[in-house]
């Protein structure tokens, strides 16, 4: 049985541009049989996204295609998008979907650090691995207003709905990962754990001096009771 380690999971490049085809023909086999809409891509746009390097591709140890995701830039880079994530079916239920999105993920922090990255899916498992890369359910207002963006949507089964709700809500749930807030997350979480250490070791100085001052009454007393001993021993 196949394992993770028979496959390679890199950032796709000019090597990977055959692929193109056989991705594009499973992304749309792979709505239809889900029932399910999705952007439509062409080869020419997968392989660009391959020569700029916005790509993550997996291939199995027999060069055989695997699965990829590429990464989109909306509203001047402002917000990106990890899309078209997809795993052949012959090679599902190895956690190649999750490992392909956690790498598309770094990429999109490598490139983008300061974009929103968001994605639109109806897909639980998907919704799973956003959740654990720190993604949040937002509103649609919460997306980007990029006209192109948007307009990627016509290609979608569902699209009458989207425009008939006036692209406020459809059937994919909308996600995002706002990097300024998860680093005041970060900034507050760091904070409370500062102060939280400083309480522990204030604690840990009024026990010591809680200790210390005992001791000393206890010798103070000791060297009383030591006095009276000596004045009676004379008696």
């Amino acid at each position: 049985m196949e394992t993770l380690n028979d496959f390679l999971i890199t950032v796709a490049d000019e090597r990977h541009l055959d692929y193109a085809e056989t991705i594009t023909t499973e992304m749309a086999e792979s709505a239809k049989a889900r029932g399910t809409g999705i952007a439509q891509r062409s080869p020419e746009y997968i392989r660009k996204k391959m020569q700029e390097g916005k790509a993550v591709i997996a291939l199995h140890k027999d060069g055989s295609w695997a699965g990829f995701c590429y990464i989109e830039t909306w509203g001047h880079g402002k917000f990106v998008a990890n899309s078209g994530l997809i795993v052949h079916p012959d090679y599902r239920k190895h956690g190649l979907a999750k490992a392909i999105k956690y790498r598309i993920f770094e990429l999109s922090r490598e490139k983008y650090p300061e974009s929103k990255i968001f994605g639109l899916t109806t897909g639980f498992a998907v919704m799973k691995i956003n959740s654990e890369l720190g993604y949040e359910p937002v509103p649609y207002s919460e997306l980007t207003d990029d006209e192109e963006f948007w307009k990627g949507c016509r290609s979608c089964v569902n699209h009458d709905i989207l425009m008939s709700k006036e692209r406020k809500n459809c059937l994919c749930t909308a996600m995002l990962y706002d990097p300024e807030e998860k680093e005041e997350e970060r900034r507050e979480k760091e904070r409370k754990e500062k102060e939280d250490a400083e309480k522990i070791a204030r604690e840990k100085l009024e026990q010591i001096t809680h200790k210390a001052t005992l001791l000393e009454r206890i010798n103070a007393r000791l060297k009383r009771s030591a006095k009276v001993f000596v004045l009676l021993s004379k008696v």
